[in-house]
C-alpha cells in the first residue's frame, strides 16, 4: 500500500508539473534546454569581444543579467571589450596595412592577421583569463574597400578563424555571432545589398564555426524575421536607434536570438498546487521544479503558501518592453508558471507578500499564470540587479578604455577596481532569490 501511495503521489507530480511548464501561459517547455547544455558555465569569467554594437552595453548587459538571475548559484564575472569601428583583424587594437592584408594570401595573408590578432587580444582579452568569450564582428567589415569583391571576405574569414584558435588554446570556449542586419527602412531589408553581404558573411562565420569547435550564432535570419514583419506605417521595426545601432528593443531581440541558440533554458521555476486531491487523506499535493513550496493553507476559499524560487526571472529593460511583442521571449526565456487545480470556477486576486499583483480567473477548475508576466517582488529585485550591472558595467567601460590604454601604472586603476567589486558583491548579494508568501482570495 505504501508503494501505491508513493506512487500516485509521483504521479500526480509529474501531470501537475508537465501542465504548468507544457501550457502555462502559451509557454511550450516540454523541450526546455538542460542548463548544462547553456554555453555559459559556473565559475566562467566571460568576455563580450566585437566592435560599436557590442560596446552599447546592451545586449551583453541582458545577457549577462539573464544569467545571474537564472543561476544565482553561479560564480560568474562578465567584462565588455567591444570597440567602436572594430574589425575581426583588431583593427582598432593595431595597426595593420589594410591595403596589404586584403591583397594577401597564402603565408602572408597568416603572417598579417596572426600578428593583429595576438597584439590585441594580449592587450585587451587574455589577461582577463576568459574561459568562455563571444565574437560579434562584420558590420564594419562589409563596408571595407578592397580591389576585388572577395578579398574584404578573405581577411574576414581568416581573422575569425586565427581569434576561434586563439583563444581555445588559453582554454576558452567560443560563441561566433554573426551581425545582425541593417535596419534601413527606406529599403527593403531583405534586398539591401549591404544585408546580403552582411548573409554571405554570416555563411563563413558558419563554415569557421564547424572547422574550429566553435558555437554559432545567427542572429542574422531572426533579426530579419522581425524588422521584416513591421508595420508598413513604421519607419523602423522598433521606432529607435540607427540603420546599424539598435537600441534597448532591438538589443532585447539580439539578446534573445544569442542566448536561446546558446541553450539557455527557459523555465526559471514552476509551482502546481491540487486542491482537489484527496490520496489517503493526504494534504493538498503540490509539485514544483527549481523552487520549494511550503505552509500551504487552503482557508475560507482562499489559498496561501510560500515560495522560495532557485531563480529570478530575467529583467526586461522598461525601454525595451515593445519588444516582447515583437519575438517569443517570455516563452523562450522567461517561464516562471504558477498552476492551480481544484478552485471553484471564477475571479480570484493573486497578492504576493500582501501587495495585489493581478486577477486570476478558474475556469473548468483549473488556474495558470506566468508570473514574469506580472510586476512581482521578484521581478522588482531583477529589475534592481539589471540597474546595478548597467552602472558596474559602465565603471568597468571607463577603467579599460580611459585609464587603463592611457595609463597601465594609473593609481585611479585601484579606485576603479574597488568600484567594480563593490559592485559585484552588491549585485551577487542581489541575485539570490527570497522567500514570498502567496495568497488567492476570490472576488
Amino acid at each position: 500500500m505504501k508503494h501505491l501511495k508513493t506512487a500516485a503521489v509521483l504521479i500526480l507530480a509529474l501531470a501537475l508539473t508537465a501542465t504548468a511548464a507544457g501550457k502555462c501561459g502559451g509557454c511550450a517547455l516540454k523541450n526546455d534546454t538542460n542548463s548544462k547544455d547553456f554555453f555559459i558555465r559556473d565559475n566562467d569569467r566571460v568576455v563580450f569581444l566585437g566592435d560599436s554594437i557590442t560596446q552599447q552595453k546592451l545586449y551583453t548587459t541582458y545577457i549577462e543579467v539573464y544569467t545571474l538571475t537564472r543561476f544565482p548559484e553561479y560564480t560568474l564575472s562578465f567584462r565588455n571589450t567591444g570597440w567602436g569601428g572594430d574589425t575581426a583583424w583588431l583593427r582598432k587594437r593595431f595597426s595593420t596595412d589594410e591595403k596589404a592584408l586584403f591583397a594577401a594570401t597564402g603565408e602572408i595573408l597568416d603572417k598579417l592577421v596572426v600578428e593583429a590578432v595576438h597584439t590585441g587580444l594580449q592587450r585587451d582579452v587574455l589577461p582577463l583569463q576568459p574561459t568562455a568569450v563571444t565574437i560579434k564582428f562584420g558590420m564594419n567589415d562589409v563596408h571595407c574597400k578592397a580591389p576585388g569583391p572577395d578579398d574584404v571576405l578573405r581577411a574576414h574569414k581568416r581573422s575569425q578563424e586565427e581569434l576561434v584558435r586563439t583563444l581555445k588554446k588559453s582554454g576558452a570556449r567560443v560563441a561566433l555571432l554573426t551581425s545582425q542586419p541593417i535596419e534601413d527602412m527606406k529599403k527593403n531589408p531583405q534586398e539591401d545589398e549591404r544585408n546580403l553581404s552582411l548573409r554571405q558573411f554570416s555563411d563563413v562565420l558558419k563554415e569557421i564555426a564547424v572547422a574550429e569547435g566553435a558555437e554559432y550564432v545567427d542572429q542574422f535570419d531572426p533579426y530579419m524575421n522581425v524588422i521584416s514583419r513591421r508595420e508598413e506605417a513604421q519607419t523602423k521595426a522598433f521606432g529607435e536607434g540607427d540603420a546599424v545601432h539598435p537600441g534597448p528593443c532591438g538589443h532585447t531581440v539580439m539578446a534573445w536570438t544569442i542566448l536561446k541558440q546558446l541553450h539557455a533554458p527557459a523555465l526559471v521555476s514552476s509551482a502546481a498546487i491540487d486542491l482537489s486531491a484527496r490520496w489517503y487523506n493526504f494534504r493538498k499535493k503540490v509539485a514544483a521544479e527549481n523552487c520549494a513550496i511550503s505552509n500551504v493553507s487552503y482557508q475560507n476559499k482562499t489559498l496561501s503558501f510560500d515560495r522560495l524560487d532557485a531563480a529570478l526571472p530575467m529583467p526586461v529593460d522598461k525601454r525595451a518592453l515593445n519588444a516582447l511583442k515583437l519575438a517569443p521571449i517570455t516563452c523562450d526565456l522567461n517561464c516562471y508558471p504558477l498552476y492551480m487545480k481544484g478552485l471553484a470556477d471564477g475571479e480570484y486576486e493573486l497578492l504576493i507578500d500582501g501587495k495585489t499583483i493581478t486577477t486570476l480567473t478558474s475556469a473548468k477548475g483549473k488556474v495558470c499564470a506566468n508570473l514574469a508576466e506580472f510586476a512581482t517582488p521578484a521581478t522588482a529585485q531583477a529589475d534592481k540587479l539589471l540597474g546595478l550591472v548597467f552602472e558596474k558595467n559602465e565603471v568597468y567601460f571607463n577603467r579599460w578604455r580611459n585609464v587603463q590604454l592611457k595609463n597601465p601604472a594609473d593609481p585611479k586603476l585601484a579606485e576603479l577596481d574597488k568600484q567594480i567589486a563593490d559592485f559585484e558583491t552588491q549585485i551577487n548579494a542581489l541575485r539570490k532569490p527570497v522567500v514570498h508568501h502567496f495568497e488567492i482570495k476570490p472576488l
